[in-house]
């Protein structure tokens, strides 16, 4: 394995580790959710659980197309014993952010490789669209 691909082996075994904790969050927060309005929420943390999976799927075939090893580990998902919505949100935010960052730092290793390129282009995209999604959420004035 070349020294570049080596580097975008560890980045994307950095991604597919946030991917799996994605699910768990995502899957922890909708059993998690109380009150009126806990239908479609738990729905959109239920579909947020299986994009992650989908992800992790997608790095992975991508670290063995390079001849990597994906990662067994999962990145932390903290416990923080408050399920109110707001802050659950809150904390995807933060987390849709952090995933975000990941693959705007991968995008900078791709180098002439046109299909990796694309394939983060698109994830950026869906990052991106899950914190305007989250920002709106949170949005209480209306």
């Amino acid at each position: 394995m070349s020294k570049d691909n080596k580097k975008i082996v560890t980045a994307l075994n950095e991604i597919i580790e946030m991917e799996i904790s994605g699910v768990v969050r995502y899957l922890h927060y909708a059993l998690m959710i109380k009150g009126p309005n806990r239908i479609p929420i738990v729905k959109w943390f239920h579909e947020q659980a299986n994009e992650g999976y989908m992800h992790a799927s997608l790095i992975g075939e991508k670290i063995t197309a390079l001849g990597g090893h994906p990662s067994l580990k999962v990145s932390p998902v903290p416990e923080t014993k408050t399920h109110k919505v707001l802050d659950i949100l809150k904390e995807s935010l933060e987390f849709e952010e952090k995933a975000l960052n990941k693959y705007k730092d991968l995008l900078k290793l791709v180098g002439d490789d046109v299909a990796l390129e694309e394939l983060v282009r698109q994830q950026i995209r869906t990052e991106t669209e899950h914190i305007e999604d989250c920002k709106k959420m949170l949005d209480t004035t209306h």
